[in-house]
């Protein structure tokens, strides 16, 4: 296949806003796919390139060659390519890696070259989100979408699902045959979000629900089989060499063979969360020193595997069982519950305790991966500031043509401090609106990408938490920004100021 078939397909899926028109673009292309041209074409419109690290990145492609007139490419070809930049190390390896990248890209015609930017960079902005690209093997296969998710769940991986429904001649049966496998991670449940508790509780009553305290951690998934364990992140990359004293925990447990899920993160001397970023900084690290100072502590919520049984079809409260035979202490704080006070004063207890919020799950749910499902709900106390927009970007894909992605930042002095960077919350008559607004206030140099404005917008902003940061000069970033609304009724010396957020920050 023609790698500029993929492209146009990519340019298309980026330029619409029909769930049901991206959908119909992926099973078009799919069923025009070749057999062996699958799985590079399913991780591609994934967003991914098969290759976990080709040593290229921004800097390899500030300086790219002109275009070519007519596509010649071939998925396959690109996919070789991409190979032999990964297999490169030792000296010159550099050299020869930006030869190849410069050929590669230079036998690429305007929109090829957008696509293969895009898949080394990690951004690829098409709308193709993986749920939608599942949903789209189905309709190609001729399949009931619901046996394609599982797989993906149980596979842990799109590609060899896509394979399996796309190439085979009973694409039920070899969907069928993939299963739970104890060392292989599967995809993580998912929740979905609620304002508040009594959100969740109307979406799951009657009948009793769980209520987990949400802890500001890493998602951790644990295989053990036998003397071996192995963790996994909510991404399924694996860390087990980084987390000895996870794996310590889990191998004191009373079982031979678990997949267990969960969350880890570093605890005070009060036993009260670390900031986030300590956590995030402990689990991303091999340096002794940084794991000799902080640790992490493993907390379970889920049990999908225990000693030759699988439990992902059983009810939650059969897996709970399951979960503190084994996990005992290392099991995070619940309440199980048919009453609607109880789970509002537990919510406001955890976020007492220094917990992100809770997660209300449905007590006879089984677990159902790949997916923010309806039997999971997590809440979370809002915070919110109100904040300067210091500068604005254009958009892409459908945002194409409109101000987007905001800069923001709190009052100092009588200056401002930026505090991060969002584009999420915003309708589309927002964006409409934001376009005339921040063009009418655009002042200061411009890059052509980011236009530089006065500082007299004021924008409220909800947020999940702060973070340290040496990116920004407050030294503070916000975590999971969003926009709440637009404040015309309030001037830019009335915004919120670095010190305020300070406070937040503790």
């Amino acid at each position: 296949m023609l790698f500029a078939d993929l492209a146009t397909t990519s340019s298309a899926l980026a330029t619409s806003r029909s769930r049901l028109a991206k959908r119909a673009l992926l099973v078009d292309l799919l069923r025009r796919t070749p057999p062996q041209d699958v799985g590079v074409v399913s991780r591609y419109l994934g967003g991914q390139l098969r290759q976990r690290r080709t040593g290229l990145g921004w800097r390899s492609l500030s300086s790219l060659p002109l275009p070519a007139a007519e596509p010649s490419l071939t998925v396959a070809e690109v996919d070789a390519a991409f190979e032999a930049m990964s297999l490169l190390s030792g000296p010159g390896s550099g050299a020869a890696r930006s030869t190849q990248a410069a050929a590669l890209f230079g036998a690429a015609t305007p929109d090829e070259q957008r696509l293969l930017r895009g898949l080394v960079t990690g951004e690829l902005r098409q709308g193709s989100l993986d749920a939608l690209l599942l949903d789209a093997v189905a309709e190609a296969a001729g399949v009931p979408p619901e046996i394609v998710r599982r797989a993906a769940m149980l596979a842990g991986d799109t590609e060899p699902v896509a394979v399996a429904a796309l190439t085979t001649p009973d694409p039920a049966a070899a969907l069928a045959g993939f299963s739970l496998v104890v060392g292989r991670p599967v995809r993580p449940m998912l929740a979905q979000s609620a304002p508040d508790v009594d959100g969740a509780w109307a979406s799951l009553a009657p009948g009793p629900v769980v209520v987990d305290s949400k802890l500001d951690g890493i998602r951790i998934q644990v295989h053990r089989q036998g003397p071996e364990v192995r963790v996994f992140t909510r991404s399924l990359d694996e860390i087990t060499g980084r987390v000895p004293e996870i794996v310590a925990r889990v191998l004191d447990m009373p079982a031979t063979d678990l997949v267990l899920d969960g969350e880890a993160l570093a605890l005070g001397p009060d036993g009260r969360p670390r900031p986030f970023q300590e956590t995030a900084s402990r689990s991303a690290t091999r340096d002794a020193d940084v794991a000799a100072a902080v640790t992490l502590t493993p907390f379970f919520f889920d049990c999908l595997h225990v000693d030759g049984t699988d439990l992902l079809d059983e009810p939650l409260l059969r897996r709970l069982e399951a979960l503190d035979a084994v996990a005992g202490p290392s099991v995070v704080d619940r309440l199980v519950t048919s009453d609607a006070p109880a789970a509002r004063d537990y919510f406001a207890g955890a976020v007492r305790a220094g917990q992100e919020g809770v997660v209300v799950k449905a007590a006879g749910a089984p677990y159902e991966a790949g997916r923010r499902g309806a039997a999971w709900i997590k809440v979370k106390p809002r915070n919110t500031l109100d904040l300067v927009v210091l500068a604005v970007e254009w958009g892409s894909g459908r945002r194409q043509g409109l101000l987007s992605n905001i800069h923001l930042g709190a009052r100092d002095g009588d200056g401002f401090v930026m505090l991060g960077k969002t584009f999420k919350g915003m309708t589309d008559e927002m964006l409409r609106w934001q376009t005339e607004r921040f063009t009418a206030l655009a002042d200061g140099p411009t890059d052509g990408y980011v236009v530089h404005l006065r500082p007299e917008q004021v924008v409220e902003i909800a947020f999940d938490g702060l973070q340290r940061s040496s990116r920004y000069p407050g030294g503070l970033a916000l975590r999971f920004a969003r926009v709440v609304r637009y404040r015309d009724d309030k001037p830019a010396a009335e915004a919120d100021t670095i010190d305020t957020v300070r406070a937040l920050a503790g």
